[in-house]
């Protein structure tokens, strides 16, 4: 896992520049003269501003992290004078929790402000924090956003020279058809059960599963990916925990050796977060254990308490997304292999008139959309690659979907960037191989059109900007001079080839009806 591929270094640096900034953060929270409690606060507060913004300009993270305060400084003083009113606290978390996931449908702006209101009123229960409390972990939050802004946006810029890829535009809908309503009633009912169960296990830490409910719902979009990811929490707490019992509970909040390890988790946390949620979730379970140790209430028992909650909370998501209107994976990869098809058309049409001598067309955006899109099927289609899927034929048909795709993506690569090329000329073939490519998208995407995959007429709504083939056009196509590689005659051509030939071999696995279903998840 840590040998996995990490082009230019991206991963590596944002790590340590997160070990950088919440160090930071947590330093001049000591230089201050703030109490330990509300270092704490600090540092997690550096460590949600660094994870969770994600806008992909550098000027668009500025403007989240300087909302950042707006939304939760007030969450954070509604969470300590609601502290000795159990049902009123109650109440006011699950409606932060309903507003901070409907906040979505605003892409990475909304979701960072929403995980980060939802982790102040967090982080009060952490430390049951109380009024008096309140003016030293508003000063911490604010020095801890100024440390992180300083480090993210000073000389260790990564995002200028490497913007993170821009997250895809969550499907249409309406009420509870759009994606962030759904997922909002969901989590706030599987919240709900969280924490009325989890108060009944602790009535000091049922907090954790309410915490654990609502990160389960983050990035998912479906009932098998929910059931995935509860499933990586579990696994990532109990190695957390096992860790914790090694190392946290025999230091005892020794604080040099503690904040050595807390570095050490931080680092782990962001550079194993793209790769692997239940390592992710290790280091989060050990960097608790740890605080706890500095805060001087750590011991086995209180490990073990947060297993138990954690499996309450990741119970109550599997059950909101059963009962809570669900969405099935079926759906869901369906969705998303669509809106990917979408963007191979799009691609192969931007080429076309680009080799065609329109300087306007431009392949590149829909092929790097096309990337994005393609890691949402890939979490989509997760539950049924999982090892521990028993269906084999379904997860066999899965895992030929992804090879097909990521067929299809490496060929519009490979187009776009001959169609960059300005020495690349326009061949007469390109215009019916275009219409080919299109005609494949289009017999996938309409399932009335897959018995005559050949034959489907191209609509108007989704033919190339390109002219018409003419008759000499179609016969040149199949004048290839014999003995020389179609890729020698034309490079475009070829890879128009080949990703009309992935496009057909996906019709079997995607639309077969003869074959089980592919998902019912």
């Amino acid at each position: 896992m840590f040998s996995a591929p990490d082009p230019g270094l991206v991963r590596l640096r944002v790590s340590l520049r997160a070990v950088a900034g919440v160090g930071l953060a947590v330093t001049a929270a000591q230089a201050a003269g703030l109490p330990l409690p509300a270092s704490v606060t600090g540092g997690l507060a550096a460590l949600l501003a660094l994870f969770t913004v994600a806008d992909p300009t550098v000027r668009g993270q500025a403007l989240t992290t300087l909302l950042l305060p707006v939304v939760g400084l007030p969450v954070l003083a509604l969470a300590t004078v609601l502290h000795g009113s159990p049902l009123l606290r109650d109440t006011a978390w699950l409606l932060v929790v309903l507003g901070g996931v409907y906040a979505r449908r605003w892409g990475p702006r909304g979701n960072a402000l929403g995980i980060f209101a939802f982790m102040m009123f967090f982080v009060t229960q952490f430390l049951h924090a109380v009024p008096a409390q309140l003016p030293v972990l508003c000063a911490a939050v604010a020095l801890a956003l100024l440390a992180a802004g300083g480090v993210r946006f000073g000389p260790w810029c990564v995002e200028r020279r490497t913007p993170p890829p821009a997250a895809p535009v969550p499907p249409p809908g309406t009420g509870p058809a759009r994606p962030t309503t759904r997922q909002a009633v969901q989590a706030t009912a599987a919240c709900a059960f969280a924490l009325a169960l989890g108060q009944t296990v602790s009535d000091e830490r049922w907090y954790w599963a309410v915490g654990t409910t609502w990160w389960i719902f983050v990035n998912t979009a479906s009932r098998g990916e929910t059931l995935v990811r509860g499933f990586r929490r579990i696994v990532g707490t109990v190695l957390g925990i096992a860790a914790g019992m090694l190392v946290a509970v025999p230091l005892d909040g020794a604080p040099g050796p503690t904040a050595a390890l807390v570095a050490v988790c931080v680092f782990g946390i962001f550079y194993t977060a793209a790769l692997s949620y239940s390592w992710m979730t290790f280091f989060v379970t050990v960097m608790a254990g740890l605080l706890y140790g500095l805060l001087g209430v750590l011991h086995p028992g209180l490990l073990a308490l947060r297993l138990t909650e954690t499996v309450v909370g990741a119970a109550g998501a599997a059950l909101a997304v059963a009962v809570v209107l669900p969405v099935t994976t079926h759906a869901a990869t369906d969705a998303w292999i669509q809106r990917a098809l979408q963007c191979v058309h799009r691609c192969t049409s931007e080429a076309a008139r680009r080799l065609a001598g329109d300087e306007d067309a431009d392949p590149a955006p829909p092929a790097a959309e096309l990337e994005v899109l393609l890691g949402r099927v890939r979490m989509s289609v997760a539950p049924l690659v999982h090892p521990l899927n028993p269906l084999h034929a379904r997860k066999a048909r899965a895992r030929r979907v992804l090879e097909l795709l990521d067929d299809c993506a490496r060929q519009v690569r490979a187009l776009a960037a001959v169609a960059a090329d300005p020495d690349a000329s326009h061949d007469a073939r390109l215009t019916a191989a275009c219409r080919r490519v299109e005609t494949a998208v289009h017999a996938l995407m309409t399932p009335s059109a897959r018995p005559a995959l050949a034959s489907v007429p191209v609509p108007v709504s989704v033919s190339v900007s390109a002219p018409a083939p003419a008759p000499a056009a179609v016969e040149a196509e199949a004048l290839v001079p014999m003995g020389r590689p179609l890729s020698e005659e034309h490079p475009a051509l070829a890879h128009l080839h080949d990703l009309e030939k992935a496009l057909a071999a996906l019709d079997g696995p995607l639309r077969n009806p003869a074959g089980p279903s592919l998902v019912t998840v």
